[in-house]
């Protein structure tokens, strides 16, 4: 199942991984990820239903675009290969993810650990949506 050279089987898997590698970062993170972000469990009270699954919403929306883009990026590369897939993964966080996430923390006075747990997150999202991805290959 490709389209313009990307396989949506190998984004779709992509992203669930990393949905669920953010869900296991954060559970094992949570309490030094509050503390960073200077929060209580309380004060992340989302309201009930809809407005409670958005974040959720948002972060798959996200996740699947971030997929799509990466393969899209392997394909124009022309190494859709798990190494080839972590490689494009590791660029793109230290070209734009990381480097982003620096700026925008050191601006709004967020804690360097904030930085390293978010930003770690991000690399580790990266890295397995480019080794899912190259697995399948095109």
């Amino acid at each position: 199942m490709t389209f313009s050279g990307i396989n949506y089987i190998a984004v779709i898997i992509a992203t669930l991984a990393g949905f669920g590698l953010g869900a296991v970062w954060y559970m094992a993170l949570g309490g030094a990820w509050m503390r960073a972000l200077g929060k209580t469990k309380d004060q992340f009270d989302h309201g009930e239903g809809a407005a409670k699954a958005l974040p959720f919403i948002i972060s798959l929306v996200a996740l699947f675009l971030m997929a799509w883009m990466l393969a899209g990026l392997m394909g124009h590369l022309g190494d859709v290969t798990v190494r080839g897939g972590a490689i494009s993964g590791l660029f793109i966080w230290v070209g734009f993810v990381i480097t982003t996430m620096g700026v925008n923390h050191a601006f709004s006075g967020a804690k360097p650990m904030l930085t390293l747990i978010d930003g770690g997150h991000w690399l580790a999202v990266l890295l397995v949506m480019g080794a899912v991805i190259g697995a399948f290959g095109v």
